[in-house]
Formats: structure tokens, sequence, C-alpha cells
């Protein structure tokens, strides 16, 4: 009798295991099919964080956007938020910074969530393999990220035919292709030019990335002869194609008075200009305030703790040209209030990366939506009304 009592027991608890587990499965996917952001940042992010090693958790967040695994955003974008940047008309202003989907697998799972633009890359003319491993650091008491993955790249041919496949099926969604160098290339600026050729019929605007910290000698190219000879050399390739596909230089944070004004000269020349700047790269400085034990690592430090230096560089960069250079501006944007400020400072649109490792992808639909809102409380009806307003009230 004692015997039944206990198996009846055993099954008993077996089953409340069963269920319960059965709930918590089912309480998950409610909260993930509404894009509950609470439960994203207070549950889901955080457990992650706990089980995976943070390239690992990249790795699991690209390929679960490559297969499509995560429910549409069922958030509209209102007319308020679209804007007009390079020629292009963007639904919405937020887009996914390169280097998050460096090699071109996610794009189609990045519009699903949200984006209204998505930048893959850097992407290196030859596969190479990139930095040695740790190579990413989460610095979660800061909500900031290193990363020294120095141009971890599939290569051109690879990642165009992905580009291919993707435009193809998604025309008129907005994808950018972010350009790099490889490590032991002897003539940076025929790197950027062959990127020019390659993706300048596909791509809806090219990226030349001078600014990353992880790759040897590539920040010493933001000089004002390195420069000339990359965005002149990157001009001329261009001018052979029957398209004229716009071109984007991305900076660092990190330069001096003299660096801006010597950047700024050269995209004001007629004979190097572009068509628009982002800022800003991550910084390879460290904030006094930082409390991660990860803070001593090398590499580029992203998140709120660049989001201050990010929107000055912006400011900076805004002023020096006039304002007649789109920015998209980039570095510590969580929330509505933070792409405000940027937007204020002088960025005609803005990417996220960092916040999408601790908020979750809800964190799209979160900025988007407070930023809507926060225009129509203050009778902003465009985009437009808000971008380099900072300078207009000085």
């Amino acid at each position: 009798m004692t015997m039944v009592i206990k198996r009846s027991a055993a099954t008993k608890l077996r089953n409340l295991l069963a269920l319960s587990g059965a709930g918590t499965v089912v309480f998950t996917g409610i909260c993930v099919y509404k894009e509950n952001a609470k439960f994203y940042s207070s549950v889901i992010m955080p457990t992650m964080h706990k089980i995976l090693e943070p390239e690992t958790a990249h790795n699991l967040a690209v390929t679960t956007l490559e297969r499509r695994l995560l429910p549409k955003s069922k958030f509209k974008d209102p007319e308020n938020l679209s804007v007009n940047v390079f020629g292009l008309k963007f639904s919405n202003p937020v887009g996914i910074a390169a280097g998050f989907d460096k090699d071109a697998r996610a794009a189609c799972g990045l519009w699903d969530i949200g984006f209204g633009f998505v930048e893959v890359g850097s992407v290196t003319p030859r596969p190479q393999p990139g930095n040695d491993q740790p190579r990413l650091f989460r610095l979660s008491e800061d909500q900031g990220v290193i990363n020294r993955f120095g141009f971890n790249s599939e290569g051109h041919d690879v990642v165009l035919a992905r580009v291919k496949a993707i435009k193809a099926a998604n025309p008129k969604a907005i994808l950018g292709v972010n350009l790099g160098k490889n490590r032991t290339s002897p003539d940076a600026a025929q790197d950027y030019a062959q990127g020019v050729k390659v993706f300048g019929p596909l791509a809806d605007y090219l990226v030349i990335n001078v600014s990353s910290p992880n790759t040897p000698g590539l920040r010493s190219l933001q000089g004002r002869e390195e420069l000339k000879k990359i965005i002149g050399t990157a001009l001329e390739a261009r001018s052979q194609m029957t398209r004229k596909v716009p071109i984007l230089l991305k900076v660092a944070p990190d330069l001096s008075e003299d660096d801006r004004e010597d950047i700024a000269l050269v995209v004001n020349t007629k004979e190097w200009q572009i068509d628009g700047l982002i800022v800003s790269n991550t910084t390879t400085s460290r904030p006094k305030n930082l409390e991660s034990k990860w803070q001593a690592e090398s590499g580029g430090l992203s998140g709120r703790p660049l989001r201050e230096k990010s929107t000055q560089t912006i400011r900076e960069f805004y002023k020096l040209t006039q304002g007649k250079i789109p920015i998209i501006g980039v570095g510590g944007i969580f929330n509505g209030s933070d792409a405000i400020e940027k937007m204020q400072a002088g960025a005609s649109l803005i990417q996220i990366y960092s916040a999408m490792a601790f908020e979750g992808p809800p964190v799209v639909t979160t900025i988007k939506a407070e930023l809507s809102r926060a225009m129509a409380h203050n009778q902003v009806d465009s985009l437009v009304e808000l971008i380099g307003s900072d300078h207009r009230m000085q």
C-alpha cells in the first residue's frame, strides 16, 4: 500500500513539473509573440547572458533571424516616422548597424522585427577569420559591449550571392553594405574600390569603413591625404557604373578637433564629396565610471557608455558640414529619447546594435513607438523638423 502511495505521489510530481514546464513554454511563447519588451529585457536576455558566452549568443541571434523564427512585428510604422535620405524613402529611421549581420545572413529576419533598413558587413574582398577568440565581451553592469572581431568576413563572393537573393526577394527593403579592407592588403583604396564595383549594382548604399579599431592601421586612413585617395578611388569606381549608388564614410568617435576638421575639409570638397557620414564607430576610450570586470579588454566599446561621445561627434560633424551631408547616428541608443537626442544633434537616421543584446528584438518597436509618440505630443509632424534642431536653437 505504501509503495502505491509513493508511486502515486511521484507520478503527480512528474505531472506537475511537466505541466509547469509546458506552462512556462506557452507563457514564453505568448510573450515572444506579443513582443513583450519587459519580458525580454528582464527574463529572456538575462537568461541567455547567464548560459551563453557573448559570441555564442550573438551567433544564435543571427541564426534565429536567418531562419525567421521570430514573429513579424505587428507595429505599423506611422507616417510621421518616414523620411527621405540619399534619395531613398525610409518607412522609419531605425536601422541595424554593421557588425551584427556581417555576412548578410539575417537581413530578412531583421526587416521582420521592424527595422527600417539593414546594413550588413563589414565585408572584405577575400575571406578572413578575424581575431582570435574570445573577442566579444558583455559589460552587463554598464549596458555596453567590447568587441575586437577584426573584420571576420566570408568575403565578397559569398556575401554577394546572398545579397543578390535578398534583393531579389525584397526589392523595396533598404539594404546597405559596409565595406572593409583585408588585414594584409597592400592597397586599402583598391579594396574599397573593389567593394564598390561588386556591391554597387545591388546595394541601396555603400559604406567605406576606415574607423574600426580592430584592424591594425585602419584608423590612420582617416587622415586627410589617405582619405582623399580612398574616397577618390571609390568615387572613380562608381563613375564607371550605370547606377550612382550612395557612398557613405564611417568615422570614429575618438577623433581630435583637427582630425574632424580634416575629414570635413575632404568631404565638403566637390572632388571627394560623399553622400553621407556614419557617426560613429566604437570607441577605444574607457569612461571612468565603468563597473564591469571586462572594461580593461582591448577593442571597441559600444552601448550606453558611448552615447554622449557619439552624440557630441554627430553635433560637431553636422556643424562642420553645415548640415549638407546626411548623417546616420550610432552609439548608445536604447529608447525613443536617445533617438531624439541623436536626431536633434544632426542625425537623419539612426542605427542600433548593443541595445539588441540587452533589450532583445522588441527594442526596435520601443524606439519607434516612443519616438512617434514624442513627436505627436510636441506637435512635430515630420522627422525633418527634428534633424539638427539643436543647432537652429543656438
